[in-house]
């Protein structure tokens, strides 16, 4: 139930439950087309809907005063009664797109019509309410995640259109403020889908390049093309990109080390760290590291000293625990992508991503979840931040970001799951 529930009167919360009755009630017997068409004629027109007792009840609701407040919630867990049920049916997945998109005409439309009565007025300013709202934005980026009308080479795209993309944004830009345990299970379950897909198209097109180049080593090209079934780079980068990039973050990239070895090591070391503050010099060493002293100590290095010296500096002597490791590297991640959608400046981010490139800058990234996984939701959040903030531009004005993104996207698969590309290096 919406925060509707618990603030006004039990007739109000009748109203709201038999509208939720009467979704639930149709989506099991009643096609989607016909679904959609009772949205419309409720919602969006606001008259001529066939069962006179729902019409009443949403009339009331939207009489409320609270309805400026709670209305968008309401309306949000409808749609979702139907979006979470037609998800798991893939037959009925293309009318999660035509749902959402009914309410794209009402954000042009005036809502002081001659003619309506003042309820249908009212309706349709809450819509339009509704339309302008955090729920409506999470309902057209799922639109995107579900769409089967995606572009296999978006060009000229805005970067909204690439979020089923990155299923490690789906946690923050698909669920918004009210949505219900049911919402978010529907969401986790989408993320799932589109990582296992990710995966096995990544281990396809990996095997694929690992088996041509043996082939073409043995001097057989045309051997190649006739046994081998082609497949698919999943991602936005080239096929060398690629290649580097699961090298750096699946093979023994820093040396002999993987960037599981290099973040076991520092644990095992970390664990013997006699003060938070000696912790904070290690973990200073651990992540300096891999970048290019040229770079560094032009005046990175020293920022990365600064923002950890500055971290909880009233715990320097106290022993390392969970809350100290947790929140120091909770900042980090903050430092290093950017610290919140009020304060979405990203200078240090575009920086390493100029300089250093995004393998090795993501990589900086990698080795902070590694040594504590918990930030890993708290990484992913600062990323959905950069994206819902360049959301609308072009994909071309904003490459930096879909170069990072998109490694990213191979950071955490490569590390985060039981993909295993260890023979990455035969390619």
């Amino acid at each position: 139930m919406s925060t509707w529930t618990t603030r006004h009167t039990k007739q109000a919360e009748q109203d709201e439950q038999h509208l939720y009755d009467h979704f639930l009630h149709l989506v099991q017997s009643e096609l989607p087309s016909d679904l959609v068409q009772r949205f419309h004629l409720l919602f969006i027109d606001g008259t001529g809907y066939p069962d006179p007792e729902v019409s009443a009840a949403l009339e009331k609701i939207t009489a409320n005063k609270a309805a400026d407040q709670e209305f968008r919630f309401i309306l949000n867990r409808c749609c979702h009664i139907l979006i979470n049920r037609w998800q798991a049916r893939p037959q009925h997945q293309t009318y999660i797109p035509t749902l959402i998109e009914l309410f794209e005409s009402v954000a042009a439309r005036s809502t002081r019509e001659y003619g309506r009565s003042r309820s249908v007025r009212r309706l349709r300013e809450l819509v339009k309410d509704f339309v302008d709202s955090e729920q409506y934005l999470a309902l057209r980026r799922l639109a995107q995640v579900t769409s089967q009308n995606i572009e296999t080479n978006p060009l000229g795209v805005s970067l909204g259109k690439l979020i089923h993309r990155y299923p490690y944004l789906y946690d923050h830009c698909l669920v918004a403020e009210g949505s219900t345990l049911e919402q978010q299970q529907t969401i986790r379950h989408l993320k799932a889908r589109a990582e296992r897909q990710y995966e096995l198209d990544l281990s396809q097109f990996v095997t694929y390049q690992v088996r041509r180049s043996q082939i073409i080593r043995s001097n057989l090209p045309d051997v190649a093309n006739r046994i081998l079934q082609p497949a698919k780079n999943p991602t936005l980068l080239s096929d060398e990109e690629l290649c580097v990039a699961v090298k750096h973050f699946a093979g023994r990239s820093q040396g002999t080390d993987t960037y599981r070895d290099l973040a076991q090591r520092f644990l095992t070391h970390s664990s013997q760290t006699s003060s938070f503050n000696s912790f904070k010099d290690d973990l200073y060493q651990y992540m300096t590291a891999s970048v290019d002293p040229e770079y560094g100590n032009r005046q990175f290095n020293n920022q990365l000293y600064a923002q950890l010296k500055a971290s909880l500096p009233e715990s320097n002597s106290h022993h390392v625990n969970d809350f100290l490791i947790v929140r120091t590297c909770s900042q980090l991640l903050n430092f290093l992508v950017v610290e919140s959608s009020q304060k979405p400046s990203h200078f240090v981010l575009i920086d390493l991503l100029s300089n250093i490139g995004p393998a090795l800058a993501t990589g900086l990234l990698l080795k902070i979840v590694l040594i504590c996984r918990k930030v890993k939701p708290n990484l992913e959040k600062r990323f959905s931040i950069l994206f819902s903030h360049y959301e609308s531009s072009k994909r071309e004005n904003v490459q930096w970001l879909v170069q990072a993104m998109e490694h990213l996207n191979l950071a955490l698969s490569t590390n985060f799951s039981t993909l295993d590309l260890s023979f990455i290096n035969q390619w």
